[in-house]
């Protein structure tokens, strides 16, 4: 099923890290407009288009969990998707010093993880898995 050359991952890399680009301006700009800012600012990071692309190496896992109900399947996502932030975030932490979506960076966020991760995102998680199962399914098409 898969043509697992350089190029073929490279293609597919580059298309997650520019879905979860996508992802991101989106989420932040409605999150500008339920804050009442009528620009819908937006904004990501360079280093999200790297951790997104590395989706392309999450392929595996869908197949194998493809013939689980989707409420299985995206609880596992999420668990998988907290695991890479916290991960990501920690390695960028300290390599560069600061984890660039610091969710908690004045205290308030009770959900939140070191700053890394937000255990009230779950149900984001849980749907950007499953939308980038979609995502697979289409790149395989090509």
């Amino acid at each position: 099923m898969y043509q697992n050359n350089f190029m073929d991952i490279l293609k597919r890399f580059v298309i997650y890290g520019c879905l979860g680009l996508f992802i991101e301006t989106v989420w932040t700009g409605l999150g500008s407009a339920v804050r009442g800012d009528k620009n819908l600012k937006c904004s990501t990071y360079l280093w999200m288009f790297f951790i997104y692309g590395m989706g392309v190496f999450l392929e595996p896992v869908h197949e194998f969990i493809r013939g689980f109900l989707w409420i299985y399947r995206g609880f596992i996502w999420a668990a998988i998707i907290f695991v890479i932030e916290y991960a990501t975030g920690s390695v960028l932490k300290f390599t560069i010093g600061n984890c660039p979506w610091n969710y908690d960076s004045n205290g308030e966020v009770i959900t939140s993880v070191k700053g890394i991760i937000r255990i009230d995102y779950l149900p984001v998680w849980f749907c950007v898995g499953l939308l980038f199962e979609r995502a697979h399914d289409f790149i395989n098409v090509f």
